[in-house]
């Protein structure tokens, strides 16, 4: 079983690494002296591999000035999964088609905010089989624990080979019996990887997303340049980013533990949170509304698994 879960996670991670080896990815505009062209309303360094139009004429000018025709491209609210040339399988297979829903959301709702939050939520509930199972598998290793805790004082010193057969095999039974597999809990985890680049890419390739803005906040502005010009409410978005991650991590380590593995964990996801947090602070607002509503959906499926489990 323990050698099945090696081969299938072996399997996952070549499977990503072909993937991410034959890539195209956001490539930044930059000016003559080799500077990353901003947008001056957002602050936003320009995309230079954009998928679609931009609107402003302040945002059309300067890729004119810094030799990028961006004529030849569709409108955002035209553009289509095939839209542009090949640019390898991750943009072909991940990014155009999320960026192709984001755009038709968006047009649909006539706000591209409102877009990011339901197209997070729809991929949520196609991955939902996954991470409920992943939650489940978190509550009954909690289950769990105190036979695992009785194993380990059981073969404490002892360090034979024999010894440590039968304590494998023995591992294994509980693990059966609580209906435990490692593998499901880490493939989830694998999963938001992908999940979060290709928004990552498609956001700042689409001058709909940039350009565009939600309940005040433009979704291209990074909490840094907000905060720059004097516009303090963009604290609300690293605040947000930085609870939802702290929650979302602690429901996920809610398993029983030894008294030193709660103490590494704490400190992993005390670590975890305050590098998210700081973080945030670079990221656009579109960003940081995926990862909020992400971390968000997270929550609630735990807490839904936790009270149907006790």
């Amino acid at each position: 079983m323990k050698k099945k879960n090696y081969r299938n996670l072996k399997k996952i991670l070549i499977m990503l690494i072909l993937v991410f080896s034959l890539t195209g990815c956001t490539t930044i505009l930059k000016d003559s002296d080799g500077k990353a062209v901003q947008n001056k309303t957002t602050g936003q360094s320009l995309t230079k591999n954009i998928l679609c139009q931009p609107l402003e004429k302040e945002t059309i000018k300067l890729y004119k000035k810094n030799k990028v025709d961006v004529s030849e491209l569709p409108k955002c609210a035209e553009m289509n999964i095939v839209s542009g040339n090949y640019e390898g399988i991750w943009t072909t297979v991940f990014v155009k088609p999320l960026a192709w829903v984001i755009i038709q959301i968006g047009e649909i709702f006539k706000n591209y905010g409102l877009s990011i939050i339901i197209t997070t939520l729809l991929i949520r509930l196609i991955t939902m089989p996954f991470t409920k199972k992943a939650a489940l598998q978190s509550e009954n290793l909690k289950k769990a624990q105190p036979e695992l805790e009785k194993l380990e004082r059981k073969y404490k010193n002892k360090t034979d080979q024999n010894s440590m057969l039968q304590k494998n095999q023995e591992m294994l039974g509980i693990y059966k019996k609580y209906e435990i597999n490692p593998m499901s809990s880490c493939l989830f985890s694998i999963l938001q990887v992908p999940l979060f680049f290709a928004f990552y890419e498609a956001m700042n390739r689409l001058p709909a997303i940039f350009e565009s803005s939600f309940i005040g906040f433009q979704l291209g502005t990074t909490p840094v340049t907000g905060l720059s010009h004097g516009h303090y409410l963009y604290l609300i978005i690293v605040v947000l980013v930085i609870a939802t991650s702290f929650f979302s991590f602690k429901l996920n380590s809610g398993a029983s533990m030894s008294e030193d593995q709660a103490k590494q964990m704490k400190m992993m996801t005390n670590f975890m949170t305050i590098f998210i947090g700081i973080a945030s602070l670079t990221l656009s607002t579109g960003i940081a509304i995926y990862w909020i509503v992400n971390s968000g959906f997270t929550i609630l499926q735990n807490l839904w698994v936790k009270r149907r489990k006790a």
